[in-house]
C-alpha cells in the first residue's frame, strides 16, 4: 500500500495479511505444516470435535483434513476416537503433548503481539484494544465469518 488515503477495507486487509504473515514466521508453527498448525490451534480453542466439524471450521476439504490429522496422530499431538453418535466419523482431540504444543504456540504468538505494541503509548494501546474488541464484536455478528461454524456458535441456521 503506497498511497496515503487507504479505505478501511484496504487497511483491514493489509493489517490482517501482514499480521498473519508475521505470526507464521514467528511461530514457524512448531515443526508442523500450516494446515496442521491451524488444526492444533482450532482444537485448542474449540475442544474435541468431529473431523467434519473441524473441516467446516477451518474451511478445509476432507482429504486435506484427513492427511493433516493423520500426521498429527503420528506425531502424538492429536488422537482420533470413534464417534459414539455416528459410527462413520471420528472425534479428534488434542493429546497432552498437543495441549502443551498449543500452549507454547499461543505463548509465542502472544509475546509477538506484545512486542508489536510495546512502542505504543498507554493511550494508543487502549485505543487499539477498544478498536479490536469492537472489530471482534462486528465479526462475530457477521454471517459470512460464522456461517461454517457448527451451531450453537452460529447465530443463523443456514449459511446462505
Amino acid at each position: 500500500m503506497h498511497h496515503t488515503a487507504a479505505t478501511s477495507g484496504e487497511l483491514l486487509r493489509e493489517v490482517a495479511r501482514l499480521y498473519t504473515r508475521a505470526q507464521r514466521v514467528v511461530a514457524d508453527c512448531c515443526s508442523t505444516s500450516p494446515t496442521q498448525c491451524h488444526i492444533l490451534t482450532e482444537l485448542g480453542r474449540s475442544g474435541p470435535q468431529t473431523m467434519t466439524e473441524l473441516g467446516q471450521r477451518l474451511l478445509l476439504e476432507k482429504s486435506w483434513m484427513s492427511r493433516a490429522v493423520d500426521g498429527l496422530v503420528m506425531a502424538g499431538l492429536v488422537n482420533k476416537k470413534d464417534n459414539p453418535d455416528d459410527a462413520r466419523s471420528w472425534i479428534v482431540a488434542l493429546t497432552t503433548a498437543g495441549q502443551r504444543r498449543v500452549r507454547d504456540l499461543n505463548s509465542t504468538l502472544d509475546e509477538h503481539a506484545d512486542q508489536l505494541l510495546v512502542s505504543l503509548s498507554d493511550r494508543e494501546h487502549e485505543s487499539i484494544d477498544k478498536s479490536l474488541l469492537l472489530l471482534l464484536k462486528v465479526l462475530r455478528a457477521d454471517k459470512s465469518a460464522t456461517c461454517c461454524l457448527p451451531a450453537p456458535e452460529r447465530k443463523e441456521t443456514s449459511c446462505r
